[in-house]
Formats: structure tokens, C-alpha cells, sequence
């Protein structure tokens, strides 16, 4: 299994990591307050976090829905929270063109799902030399989550990861496969469970997507007794008034108790797996 760091945070090893954050840059301030708090209890609970947030969100399901204040805002933003917070920040990209610029600052590059098989988007991201983070798409089965790998692994890439983030079941509807991480896992790159957007029910709104964030726990928890190596949240201090993904959204007054219970599962996990080698 591939391990790396990225900065004080290890992705693999038996490490559990967090990527936390809101779903898309609203404000300077609003940046520096949400990454200031993730940042203060994941210290307090111990566990290593990348701040996420997206610049630009462009798959919204309407042409009224805010998709951010644009790259340069975004990045620079970013860059605020990596200098005043000390927290490594990852962000998505959408297009090649914007590999180069976000890799200034970001130190992950994410690919989102729907473009997880855009080949000159993958290369453009693996060439930055900075980790990739692939989800995989909703119409993707885990196995052929292999071809990303190799795409990247061509380009040069050697900090990967890839993220499960459901599967589409009929419309408005997505279903988690469990199968998915020990099949990504087998092809030795550290496996994302992305919990909030598995709970996603896509233009469940009609002009917005829906989510059933009343399920964030059930799935964390089901993740991580699966082994998988980080877990992606979308968390916001007014999921109700987020501008972007605020039905499946954490409220950031459930993060702390949450990431508690899921450090305990890991242990618990970690240990069961070095007593089932001793034994064997």
C-alpha cells in the first residue's frame, strides 16, 4: 500500500485522515472561522485533516445555483487559510487549464466524479506534481477505478487517492457499495470514503440537489469498520443557509463527537487486524 504525507497529515499506513470543510468558498471569513474550528478539534481529538473547499462548483443542477466567487477569489482564499490556519487545503479543478494555477496553493488536486475519466484532466493534475484525488464516478464500477490509476501513475503522479462517493440507484438516488474499498484498496493507493456526498440525492429538489444528512454518522461509522484510509466531509457552522450542498452537509456542532467515535472504530479495527496476524 502507497503512503505519503501531506504535511503533518498521513494518507495509508493504518493512519485514518480527514478531508473537512464547507462545500464551496463563500467568504474570506467564513473560510478562516469553519478551517480555525475543524483545525481546533481534530487537534483535540488527534487526527490529521486536509481543509477542503471548492473555488468553483460546476455541475450545480441549475443555472441560478451559486457556484462560488471564482478562481482567483477562491485561491486566494486558500492561500489565506494555509498562512493564518496551517492546515493543507485541497480544492477541485475542472478543466486542465486550472491545474497549474490551483497546484500554487493547493496541496491536493481533486478531480470531481463526473470527470473522473477526463484523461488530459487526470495528466494535467498528475504533472503538477502535487497528490491527486480522484472520485470516482457515480456510473463507475470500483474495478475500473484501475484505469485511473495507471493514468496518473504514466503522468508521473505518486501521491494518489481515490474516493468512493456512491453509486447511482435509479434517479434522484445513490446507493454505497462496501465492496468498493477493499477493491481500491487492492490496487495500493489509499481509498476516500466520502460520506456526505454519498448522500446526495441528485436533483432530489428539482432545481437543487437534496441529501439525508440524518445518515452522516451511520455511514462515517460503516466506512471506517471497512478500513478505508480518510474520510471526506462536507461540514458547515449553517448547513440550512449554505449557498451550496447544505441538505447533506455536517453541522459543524456534530464534527467533535463524531470524529471521537470514528478514532475508536479505527483503533478497534487496527488492532483486530494485528491480533488476526500474530495468529495466523
Amino acid at each position: 500500500m502507497q503512503s505519503f504525507e501531506i504535511g503533518n497529515v498521513r494518507f495509508g499506513n493504518d493512519e485514518l485522515s480527514f478531508l473537512l470543510g464547507p462545500c464551496v468558498v463563500e467568504s474570506s471569513k467564513h473560510a478562516l472561522f469553519m478551517a480555525r474550528e475543524i483545525k481546533l478539534i481534530c487537534d483535540r481529538v488527534g487526527v490529521g485533516v486536509v481543509y477542503k473547499s471548492s473555488f468553483d462548483k460546476a455541475n450545480r443542477s441549475s443555472i441560478e445555483s451559486f457556484r462560488g466567487q471564482g478562481m482567483a477569489f477562491g485561491i486566494e482564499v486558500l492561500a489565506e487559510v494555509k498562512a493564518e490556519i496551517g492546515i493543507p487545503v485541497i480544492t477541485d479543478i475542472h478543466e486542465p487549464y486550472q491545474a497549474e494555477k490551483a497546484a500554487e496553493v493547493a496541496d491536493i488536486l481533486q478531480i470531481p466524479a463526473f470527470l473522473c475519466r477526463q484523461t488530459d484532466l487526470l495528466t494535467a493534475a498528475a504533472r503538477t506534481g502535487k497528490a491527486v484525488n480522484v472520485k470516482k464516478g457515480q456510473f463507475l464500477a470500483p474495478w475500473d477505478a484501475k484505469n485511473i490509476v495507471d493514468k496518473l501513475r504514466e503522468a508521473g503522479c505518486e501521491k494518489i487517492l481515490l474516493t468512493e462517493r456512491g453509486a447511482s440507484f435509479g434517479y434522484n438516488n445513490l446507493v454505497v457499495d462496501l465492496r468498493s474499498f477493499p477493491i481500491m484498496r487492492s490496487f495500493g493507493v489509499p481509498v476516500v470514503f466520502d460520506v456526505t456526498h454519498s448522500l446526495q440525492l441528485p436533483g432530489g429538489l428539482g432545481k437543487a440537489t437534496g441529501g439525508q444528512a440524518e445518515y452522516i454518522e451511520h455511514f462515517a461509522r460503516a466506512g471506517v469498520a471497512c478500513g478505508v484510509d480518510a474520510v471526506f466531509m462536507e461540514v458547515h457552522d449553517d448547513p440550512a443557509n449554505a449557498p451550496s450542498d447544505g441538505p447533506n452537509q455536517l453541522p459543524l456542532s456534530r464534527l467533535e463527537g463524531l470524529l471521537v467515535k470514528l478514532k475508536q472504530i479505527h483503533q478497534l479495527v487496527n488492532e483486530t487486524q494485528s491480533a488476526e496476524a500474530q495468529t495466523t
